[in-house]
C-alpha cells in the first residue's frame, strides 16, 4: 500500500463530514482538555483528581457536564440531575439529594427539590412535586444548618450529629448512616444545599471526597446560579411591568376604587403568574347609622362580635372581584358575597383584614387553620393548591381591601420575590387610593360650592318684589306674570321709571351720590347701560338687567366705605370716563358694556378689610387665591352671577363674544389691585407720549385700537382712575367720603390690633387719626397725581379730575400744615415746661442754708 498523501487525507475529511467530526469529537478535544489541565506531576491533591482516573477521562466528564449545563438550560433540575448522577457515581454514595433555599412568610426554608438521585435513577423518579415536598426551617435538620451556617458539612456518623433530624427517614423508611453536606452560595444568598448520603464502600466520606464534591459541585452551583439569575431578571421585569401598566391604568380611573382596581389588576394579569386571584374590598364604614344601632339598644339584635380591622371597623365584604386566569378568560363580580363563598370560607380573607399579616401557604387545602375547599371550586373542575394574601392599605394605614393569589402557573410554592412583586402591587393600589380620594373629596367640593351657591343665590338675587319695585310691570300693564309682557313693553315701562341723567348729574366728574337712595342708584345704573347703547344692541332682556343690577347691589356688604355706593361710583366714574372723557372712541360696544358692567361688581362681597389682613389672618380666601386675594374674589363672585341664566345679561351673546366678556372682567377687576398700578403705570405712560406726539386723533385711535394690549393697559388704569375717583370730587364730598375710608381703616387697625395681636399701621391706626390729612397729602402725591395727571395729558376732557385732586390736595395740605403748626406749638410748650421743672429741681437741690450750701460729692478736711 502506497503512502498517503496530505491532500488525499484533506479530501477523505472533506468528503466525510460526519466521520471528521466524530474523530476529532473523541480524539483530539480529550488530548486538548487533558493539556490544559496541566502536566500529571503538577496537579496533586489540590485539583481533587479521582483516584484511577485519567486525565483524559476526567476532561472528558467535565466537557459532558458542561455540555449537561448548556443542553439543560432551560431546567435547574434536569441539568442538576445529570451532574448528581455523576457525584453519586464518583463519591460512591448511595444516593444524592437537591434542596432549594427559599424564604415564605419572611422566613427563611428548605425544601426538597431532587431525592434520593443515583447514577442509573430517572428524573421523573426523582423529582419531588411542589405538593409532596419536605420542608425543612433552618433551625430543624442537617440541611437546614448548612443553610444556616453556610458552610460545607461531613458528617461521619449522623447519631452523633445533634442537628440530624431522623423525619424523613421515617417517612420513607430509609437510614441514613452518613452524609456529605455542601450549601450553594450566591452572594449572600443560599441558593441550595447538595447532599450525597451514605458511602457505599467506606464507613464515612473522606476528605478527599469531599474536595471531589466541592469540585464537581461548580457545574451544579454554574445550573442553579444561571437559573436564579434568570429568574431575578424575570421577577424584576415583572415587577417593572407591573407597576408601569398599573400606574397607567390607576390614574386613567379616579371616579371609583372599584373600578380603579379592576382596571390595575386586569391589565397586569400576564405578570401575576398565577392561575387565579381574587379582590375582597371592605366596607370602610367606622361607624353604623344611629337607626342600625337601636335594635342592639332594645335587645332585639346580638352586638357583633366577630373579628375587626386593626382601625376598629367590623370585617365586612361588600364586594368579591373574582379573575379567573385558567382555560377561559373571565371576570366575576360578586355583589354582597356569602360567607360561604369559596374566597372568604377559609377565612383567610379575614384573618387578613383583621391581622394585616401576608400569608403565603403551601399546600393550603392540608392547612389544619384554615377550611380551604378540598374539591373543584366551581365547574371547570379547579382546585385550590397554594395561597397567597395580603392586606390592600391606603395612605391612613387602613386596610381597604384583601388581595388572595392562587396557584403559581409552574406549579410552585410562591415564594419571596412574588410575595415582593403582589406587595408592591397592593401597596401602589392601596396608595393609588388617594386619587380616587382626592377626587371624592374634590367632587364633594364641588358638590358644596354649587349648594352655597345656590344658597347665595337664594339670599342674593333679587326676588319678584324687588324687580316689581324699579320695573312695575302689574300697574302699567294690569299683568301679574313678568312673562306674559312683551318686551318692548317692559323697555317702555323701565326707561319711564329710570332718572334723567342730566338731572342727577351722571354724566359729571364731580357727581356726587349722598343726595340720592341707595335703591335710586340701582335705576342710576341700569340708566348708564341705556345711555351706552348696549341694551337693545344686545338684546339683553330688561328683566335680566333689572335682576342683575339689583341682585349686584345686595352683593355688597354693609361696610363702611366699600359698599354700593363705592361701587356705583366707580361704575359711573367709568361711564363718565367713557362718553363725557371721550375714551369711548377706543372700544367696541361689547368692550364698554363689559367695562360697566366690571366697574360695578369689581367690589361685590367686600370685607372691609384690605388684602394684607386677609393674608395675616389666613383667610379661606388667602388659602384660595395666592395673589390679588379680594380682587380675585370679586372676580369669581361675579363670574357665578353670571353662571345663573336669570342673572346673564351677556345670554344672547355668542361663545366668542362672552369668552370676550370674562376676558375683560378679568382684566378690569383685578387692575384694581393697586399693587399691580405701580406695574402698569410706566407703560400707560408709554402710550400717552406716543399718542401726544401724533398730529390727528385719527392716528391715535389707530395706534391703539390695532393692538389689542394698549387697549387693555388703558382700560386698566381707568379701573384705577375709578377706583380712586372719590380723591377728586369736590371738597365737601371727598372731606366726608375719605372720613368713610379713614374709618374702615381703623375699624382694621381694631381688628389687627385685638384679634391679631399686632400694631397696625399709621395709616390703620385709631389713635393716630389726627394725622389723616398728612397721610392723604402723601396718598395724592405718591399714587394719584400721576394717573390725572396723565390721563390728562392723554384726553384733556379728563382735566376736571385733575383739578378736583390739586384743589383737595391744597386742603389736606392747609390741614396738614394747621395740624404741623399745632404739634410744634405743643412741641415748644412741652419743652419749655420741662425746661422750668428742671431749673425748679437745680434750685431745689442748691437752695437752703448752710450745710445745705455745700457740695454733696466733696467734702473739705
Amino acid at each position: 500500500m502506497g503512502e498517503i498523501s496530505q491532500e488525499a487525507v484533506e479530501r477523505y475529511l472533506e468528503d466525510n463530514p460526519r466521520f471528521a467530526k466524530e474523530y476529532f469529537h473523541k480524539k483530539l478535544q480529550k488530548a486538548a482538555l487533558g493539556e490544559a489541565s496541566g502536566p500529571s506531576g503538577e496537579r496533586g491533591a489540590a485539583s481533587a483528581s479521582l483516584p484511577g482516573l485519567p486525565p483524559e477521562e476526567e476532561a472528558a466528564l467535565c466537557l459532558e457536564l458542561l455540555q449537561a449545563v448548556r443542553e439543560e438550560a432551560s431546567s435547574a433540575e434536569l441539568g442538576a440531575h445529570r451532574a448528581l448522577q455523576t457525584l453519586a457515581q464518583l463519591l460512591s454514595a448511595d444516593r444524592c439529594s437537591l434542596f432549594l433555599c427559599r424564604a415564605r412568610n419572611g422566613t427563611p426554608e428548605a425544601a426538597s427539590r431532587l431525592l434520593n438521585v443515583t447514577p442509573t435513577s430517572k428524573f421523573e423518579d426523582n423529582l419531588v412535586l411542589p405538593d409532596r415536598e419536605v420542608v425543612f426551617p433552618l433551625d430543624i435538620g442537617i440541611v437546614g444548618w448548612v443553610a444556616h451556617t453556610k458552610k460545607a458539612l461531613n458528617v461521619p456518623d449522623v447519631k452523633k450529629n445533634s442537628h440530624f433530624s431522623d423525619f424523613m427517614d421515617k417517612q420513607t423508611g430509609y437510614v441514613t448512616r452518613n452524609l456529605l453536606a455542601t450549601p450553594i452560595v450566591m452572594g449572600k444568598e443560599v441558593l441550595a444545599v447538595v447532599m450525597a448520603v451514605n458511602k457505599v464502600n467506606a464507613p464515612a466520606f473522606s476528605q478527599q471526597d469531599e474536595k471531589v464534591f466541592s469540585k464537581y459541585l461548580t457545574f451544579v452551583s454554574i445550573i442553579l446560579k444561571l437559573h436564579h439569575t434568570n429568574y431575578l431578571y424575570s421577577v424584576e421585569s415583572r415587577r417593572s411591568q407591573i407597576l408601569m401598566w398599573s400606574a397607567n391604568k390607576v390614574f386613567e380611573e379616579l371616579t371609583d376604587v372599584e373600578r380603579q382596581f379592576h382596571k390595575a389588576l386586569y391589565t397586569v394579569r400576564t405578570y401575576l403568574n398565577c392561575e387565579r386571584y381574587s379582590i375582597g374590598l371592605l366596607d370602610m364604614a367606622k361607624e353604623k347609622e344611629f337607626y342600625d344601632e337601636w335594635p342592639v339598644k332594645l335587645g332585639e339584635a346580638e352586638p357583633y362580635k366577630g373579628p375587626k380591622t386593626p382601625d376598629g371597623r367590623e370585617i365586612i365584604f361588600y364586594k368579591v372581584i373574582d379573575y379567573i386566569l385558567h382555560g377561559k378568560e373571565e371576570i366575576k363580580v360578586i355583589p354582597t358575597p356569602p360567607a360561604d363563598h369559596w374566597t372568604l370560607i377559609s377565612g383567610l380573607p379575614t384573618y387578613v383584614a383583621e391581622n394585616g399579616f401576608i400569608c403565603n401557604m403551601l399546600n393550603a387545602p392540608a392547612d389544619e387553620y384554615f377550611t380551604f375547599q378540598k374539591g373543584p371550586v366551581d365547574d371547570t373542575g379547579w382546585v385550590i393548591k397554594n395561597v397567597l394574601s395580603l392586606p390592600i392599605v391606603n395612605k391612613k394605614e387602613d386596610i381597604v381591601g384583601v388581595a388572595t393569589f392562587y396557584n403559581r402557573k409552574d406549579g410552585k410554592p410562591f415564594d419571596e420575590y412574588d410575595e415582593h412583586i403582589t406587595e408592591t402591587l397592593t401597596q401602589f393600589l392601596g396608595w393609588s387610593l388617594l386619587n380616587t380620594d382626592t377626587y371624592e373629596k374634590m367632587n364633594k367640593l364641588e358638590n358644596r360650592k354649587d349648594i352655597a351657591r345656590e344658597m347665595l343665590m337664594n339670599q342674593t338675587k333679587a326676588t319678584p318684589d324687588e324687580i316689581k319695585s324699579i320695573l312695575n310691570f302689574k300697574e302699567k300693564l294690569n299683568i301679574d306674570i313678568i312673562e306674559d309682557c312683551e318686551e318692548k313693553q317692559l323697555v317702555t315701562i323701565l326707561k319711564e321709571e329710570l332718572p334723567d341723567p342730566k338731572a342727577v348729574g351722571l354724566y359729571d366728574f364731580c357727581f356726587s351720590d349722598f343726595p340720592i337712595t341707595e335703591h335710586t342708584l340701582i335705576k342710576c345704573g341700569l340708566r348708564l347701560f341705556f345711555e351706552i347703547n348696549v341694551v337693545e344692541k344686545f338684546k339683553v332682556p330688561v328683566e335680566v338687567l333689572t335682576r342683575w343690577m339689583y341682585t349686584v347691589r345686595k352683593g355688597y356688604r354693609a361696610v363702611t366705605y366699600h359698599n354700593w355706593r363705592h361701587g356705583f361710583n366707580v361704575g359711573q366714574t367709568m361711564f363718565t370716563l367713557l362718553m363725557t372723557g371721550r375714551l369711548k372712541k377706543y372700544y367696541t360696544d361689547l368692550e364698554a358694556f363689559a367695562m360697566l358692567a366690571a366697574a360695578f361688581c369689581h367690589d361685590i362681597d367686600h370685607r372691609g378689610t384690605n388684602n394684607l389682613y386677609q393674608m395675616k389672618s389666613t383667610s379661606p380666601l388667602a388659602k384660595l387665591h395666592g395673589s390679588s386675594i379680594l380682587e380675585r374674589h370679586h372676580l369669581e363672585y361675579s363670574k357665578t352671577l353670571l353662571q345663573d341664566e336669570s342673572l346673564n345679561i351677556f345670554q344672547n351673546l355668542n361663545k366668542r363674544q362672552f369668552e370676550t366678556v370674562i376676558h375683560l372682567f378679568e382684566v378690569a377687576i383685578i387692575a384694581t389691585d393697586l399693587a399691580l398700578y405701580f406695574k402698569k403705570r410706566t407703560m400707560f405712560q408709554k402710550i400717552v407720549d406716543a399718542c401726544e406726539k401724533m398730529e390727528t386723533e385719527e392716528e391715535a385711535i389707530k395706534y391703539i385700537t390695532v393692538d389689542p394690549t394698549k387697549k387693555e393697559i388703558i382700560m386698566a388704569m381707568m379701573m384705577t382712575a375709578c377706583d380712586l375717583s372719590a380723591i377728586t370730587k369736590p371738597w365737601e364730598v371727598q372731606s366726608q367720603v375719605a372720613l368713610l375710608v379713614a374709618n374702615e381703616f381703623w375699624e382694621q387697625g381694631d381688628l389687627e390690633r385685638t384679634v391679631l395681636q399686632q400694631q397696625p399701621i399709621p395709616m390703620m391706626d385709631r389713635n393716630k387719626k389726627d394725622e389723616l390729612p398728612k397721610l392723604q397729602v402723601g396718598f395724592i402725591d405718591f399714587v394719584c397725581t400721576f394717573v390725572y395727571k396723565e390721563f390728562s395729558r392723554f384726553h384733556k376732557e379728563v382735566t376736571p379730575m385733575l383739578n378736583g385732586l390739586q384743589n383737595n390736595r391744597m386742603e389736606w395740605k392747609s390741614l396738614a400744615d394747621e395740624y404741623e403748626a399745632k404739634m410744634r406749638v405743643t412741641e415748644e410748650d412741652v419743652k419749655k415746661q420741662e425746661e422750668e421743672n428742671m431749673i425748679e429741681k437745680v434750685a431745689e437741690d442748691s437752695g437752703g442754708g448752710g450745710d445745705d450750701r455745700k457740695s454733696k460729692t466733696c467734702l473739705m478736711l
